[in-house]
């Protein structure tokens, strides 16, 4: 697929995106919602895979659709970032339960004060918004990102972002699924980008339409993902935890048969000794390994911040003006999967 760009006012373009699966009865009202809220923007819906009318009514409110039909969101936004060029990005759920309105505040908020990446925070609209349990899953997730990576996250699953092109173009986009936000959200604390965190309303899904999470699949599933980024960002810490776990395990089991050494001139558990030996060895090893891969992952930091650095910040941006009728988007509505 070729890139599409988008359109905008004077000194920059906006382009949203908008992952869908089987959003039939909630995706038209977010586009409208985008479309009054950022009149000169481009709203493209990203269906993925979806067996409703997905497309059809994202197409006729106005949004340029696309299909991605290998099944996860992390794929949905690799493609999206892959062929959409645009200035500023702003990427929201497609199931109308964040307030799509104040897209164009966040929007607004980035190039006011040259951010790279704006979270909406979810601010609770009905005590239902949220599913049971997924409020304190949330807050252990926030937690453990927060401890590991030294940065308070707030809200760290949230879906509704607004970012700069050289945040997006930076951003490596691995993950497949819902832990896509979490590796977002860490980009952004490994790159030590400005950004800010802006509440924004939360609210029930509206009828006809389901949620696609499952929430102990996919919550073990970022957990899975957080423990493997703590490897990948931080592995000095990881291996130098690990290896101080068996160096203490070493010394538990041969401290005994040093002391017994020292006091007898013998020594009766040789089988100890060897295993105490050869845990320390392995603590060392371990320890090791975590300089040469922090060494690396350095040199992968330097690269990513050249990418950063090879785009300009956040332009100025005319929210006042629509933007022209494009020809493109009436072959754009009619798809290709």
């Amino acid at each position: 697929m070729e890139r599409e760009g988008a359109v905008g006012g004077p000194g920059g373009r906006v382009a949203v995106v908008v992952p869908c699966l089987d959003e039939e009865a909630a995706v038209g009202a977010v586009v409208d919602a985008l479309r009054v809220s950022l009149p000169h923007a481009v709203v493209y819906v990203y269906d993925n895979g979806s067996t409703d009318r997905t497309a059809e009514v994202a197409a006729r409110h106005g949004a340029v659709v696309r299909f991605e039909p290998r099944p996860g969101k992390g794929n949905v936004i690799r493609r999206a970032f892959a062929d959409v060029d645009a200035d500023t990005y702003v990427l929201v759920d497609g199931d109308d339960t964040y307030d799509a309105s104040a897209a164009g505040d966040l929007v607004r908020l980035l190039v006011a004060e040259g951010l790279d990446h704006v979270v909406g925070t979810r601010r609770p609209d009905t005590p239902t918004a949220h599913r049971r349990g997924h409020a304190a899953g949330n807050r252990a997730l926030n937690s453990v990102v927060s401890r590991v990576f030294g940065t308070p996250v707030t809200d760290m699953l949230s879906g509704y972002r607004v970012m700069s092109r050289r945040f997006v173009k930076s951003f490596p986009a691995i993950s497949r699924g819902f832990e896509v936000e979490t590796e977002l959200t860490v980009h952004a604390v490994n790159l030590r980008v400005p950004q800010r965190e802006v509440p924004v309303g939360f609210r029930d899904r509206p009828e006809g339409s389901a949620s696609k999470l499952r929430t102990y699949r996919d919550g073990f599933a970022i957990l899975r993902w957080i423990a493997r980024l703590a490897h990948l960002e931080r592995p000095l810490l990881v291996h130098s935890l690990l290896g101080a776990l068996i160096a203490l395990v070493s010394l538990a089991l041969g401290l005994p048969v040093v002391v017994e050494f020292l006091r007898t001139g013998l020594v009766p558990k040789f089988p100890t000794a060897i295993l105490a030996s050869a845990l320390m060895m392995i603590a060392v090893l371990v320890a090791a390994v975590g300089v040469v891969l922090d060494a690396v992952h350095r040199a992968s930091d330097e690269a990513s911040r050249l990418v950063y650095l090879q785009y300009p910040a956040p332009q100025a941006l005319d929210l006042r003006v629509p933007p022209a009728p494009s020809p493109a988007r009436g072959a754009d509505r009619a798809g290709r999967r």
